[in-house]
Formats: structure tokens, sequence, C-alpha cells
């Protein structure tokens, strides 16, 4: 089930938005002080592109105020807006009972967009 979930989502838009945060990813990349950010972005692009069965779970590392701090940055500049179109979407895709699927995991990769820093993406079992 997890598969054909998946498959739909790549074909209804998933593609698309995982397109746009590899590129995303990529312009990040070109600075020295925007890798952390495209990695993140990266994180995101993998979750997006195959996001039934998969999690965002805290990292066993993820103390410190580094990530906290990261996560501010990312938060202020690009954060709120991401995880808003993701909340806009999960919001429209409840509407109907078929779309109700995809939108939790519009929900699920807002909470993703929101605060990325200190967060691991694993399979569920």
């Amino acid at each position: 089930m997890k598969f054909l979930g998946n498959l739909i989502w790549l074909i209804f838009g998933g593609f698309m938005i995982a397109i746009e945060y590899l590129i995303a990813s990529i312009l990040m990349m070109v600075t020295i002080v925007g890798i952390p950010f495209g990695m993140q972005t990266l994180k995101l692009a993998s979750i997006t592109f195959w996001p039934f069965g998969r999690e965002a779970v805290p990292a066993q590392r993820a103390s410190g105020c580094l990530y906290t701090l990261m996560n501010v940055i990312w938060i202020v500049f690009a954060g709120i807006w991401i995880a808003l179109s993701h909340v806009f979407w999960g919001l429209i895709l409840c509407i109907t009972i078929v779309g109700i699927p995809f939108g939790q995991q519009h929900f699920k990769l807002a909470s993703v967009a929101l605060t990325p820093f200190g967060r691991d993406i694993r399979y569920k079992n």
C-alpha cells in the first residue's frame, strides 16, 4: 500500500516538489555559508520524493545550541514559508476523502520543513 501511495504522490505533484527542493539545495550550496542549509533541503527532497513509510525523528546527536540556532535562522529565512505552503496544500487535500492521506503527508512535511536541523529520516517498521 505504501508503494501505491508513493506512486500516486509522485504523479500528482510530489515529483515536482522534490525537484524544487533539489534545485534550491544546489543554489544554496553555491556558497560555503549555504552548505548546511542545502543539506537540509536535500533531506526535505528525500522525504518529499518518497514520503509514505518514512518519518522524521529527532537525531541522537541533536543536542546543543547549534541545532537550535540553525533552526531559528532557517525558520526566519525559509522554514515558515515552506511550512505554510505545505499546510495550505494539506488543508486543500483534506477537503476530499481521497486526498486525506496526501494531506497528512503535507502536514508531516510541514513539521520537517519548519525545523529540519537535528532530525533524521528513517523508514517506519
